[in-house]
């Protein structure tokens, strides 16, 4: 199902989006033969319930779906791409008070609602599609859907398809469809150029290591974005148990994500410097797999004791970050699926991020609750960094002790992110458990359309 929106050519039926207290008055308003039939249908306008209104020829003549309450909607989000899938198929033009952000939001939920995962099986989605609301960008609204699907798809395909090199092909294809230019460099290359721990990370693979570095535009802020590209995590030596490999495909889910804010981003033409580093690695077990034990040095310079090769992402990205940091952003924001922490702490619908800038995070917050795409500021406490200072490195990758391990990873990032640079982290899952209204179960976004919302107020564009 194309996740654009329906062209209307006269025939759309017509979707009353009717709140529960409203229901008696707008019954009123309705002919009487569709008034009597709505109500036998036991319609209460509750929030997704629907109600199909026959025509006089036997056809669809009308709908309605129920938008509940305040309370009910606080719940959840999305609320009519959850009736959508109730809907028959065909094409709906809302009839509804909403406008503004609640309008765009519900519009986006049932785009989004219609995304289904393809690749390896038939797989239909939602068959009704929705006419672009009145008063609407809808084209802005149809790019945000665009980029959520890539996302998406990226995270949902297995690393037998997508690994370093695949990862790599998606780059180059997104960076072909919007004009940008892209840099690679792989395998022994990242040592000869100072960027060890990626190669640390991912030379056991047969998928050599690499780090992707893509550019679009050349006026305005310079806004860096660094994905942690890890396209499978056996955990190295320190291996997983078989139960936590389940899910390893999604570790790429922060490349992933900004790979589909980039996508926004160049597709709506938002006047920045853009740039994307990606460290696209496989962290495998062979017999050159880096050790617990050893000690790396960073292309800053600061060395790291490996005390679990289970926790490579931050080595991958902090060579990224150093990177990035040496051509003093205006705005540095990292994204990755790096602790299990986080998720304790917020579970799967929350993107935590972590930042030092007051200004930033207000504008992340507002922009969150805006578009829907909820986020939580989560703390760069200082007093921690005795934490991820082991004695005999700089650094150590893996505190013992299992206390504050998101906090923890954010401060070791911190580190190569540069003492001067606005720099934003945030500590994604990546998948969504649970099918929802307009969240498939499977790879997800987090964080990406939110921070797309802020970046103007932000960047001063």
């Amino acid at each position: 199902m194309p996740m654009s929106f329906a062209t209307d050519h006269g025939d759309a039926i017509p979707l009353h989006v009717v709140e529960r207290d409203a229901l008696a008055g707008w019954l009123s308003e309705q002919p009487p033969r569709a008034a009597t039939w709505v109500q036998a249908t036991g319609f209460k306008a509750e929030l997704g319930q629907v109600a199909i209104v026959p025509a006089e020829d036997g056809g669809i003549g009308a709908a309605a779906v129920g938008y509940g309450d305040a309370a009910a909607r606080r719940r959840g989000r999305f609320h009519l791409a959850g009736a959508a899938a109730k809907l028959p198929e065909g094409s709906y033009r809302l009839v509804t008070d909403l406008e503004g952000e609640a309008l765009e939001t519900e519009a986006l939920g049932w785009l989004l609602g219609a995304y289904v995962f393809d690749r390896y099986a038939k797989a239909s989605g939602t068959k009704a599609r929705l006419v672009a609301p009145a008063g609407m960008d809808a084209g802005r609204v149809e790019t945000i859907a665009e980029g959520e699907a890539l996302t998406r798809d990226l995270i949902n395909t297995p690393a037998s398809d997508m690994g370093p090199v695949a990862l790599e092909a998606a780059c180059v294809d997104l960076a072909g469809k919007h004009g940008a230019s892209i840099d690679v460099i792989r395998g022994e290359a990242l040592v000869e150029q100072n960027f060890p721990m990626i190669h640390a990370v991912g030379r056991a693979s047969d998928q050599a290591p690499r780090l992707i570095d893509m550019r679009w535009g050349d006026a305005g802020p310079k806004l860096t974005l660094v994905g942690k590209g890890v396209c499978f995590d056996t955990g190295g030596l320190n291996l997983k148990p078989g139960a936590s490999m389940g899910l390893m495909k999604k570790d790429m889910g922060g490349a992933a994500t900004v790979m589909g804010l980039a996508q926004m981003i160049m597709a709506l033409g938002l006047p920045v410097q853009l740039r994307v580093l990606i460290p696209a690695v496989e962290n495998a077990v062979s017999s050159n797999s880096f050790r617990p034990g050893d000690i790396l040095t960073s292309r800053k310079g600061l060395t790291v004791e490996i005390n679990n090769t289970d926790a490579e992402g931050r080595l991958v990205l902090a060579d990224a970050l150093a990177l990035a940091s040496e051509e003093s952003p205006d705005l540095l924001l990292s994204m990755a699926t790096l602790t299990g922490a986080a998720r304790v702490a917020v579970g799967p619908d929350l993107a935590p991020y972590y930042s030092d800038d007051n200004a930033m995070a207000a504008a992340l917050d507002a922009a969150a609750r805006k578009v829907a795409d909820p986020v939580w500021r989560m703390p760069f406490w200082t007093p921690y960094e005795s934490m991820i200072e082991p004695g005999i490195a700089d650094l150590d990758n893996a505190p013992s002790g299992g206390f504050a391990g998101s906090i923890t990873a954010a401060l070791f990032l911190r580190r190569f992110a540069g003492e001067t640079t606005r720099y934003t982290h945030f500590d994604i899952f990546g998948w969504n458990p649970t099918a929802a209204p307009g969240r498939p179960k499977g790879g997800v976004g987090m964080g990406a359309r939110a921070v797309l919302d802020a970046l103007p107020g932000v960047l001063g564009l």
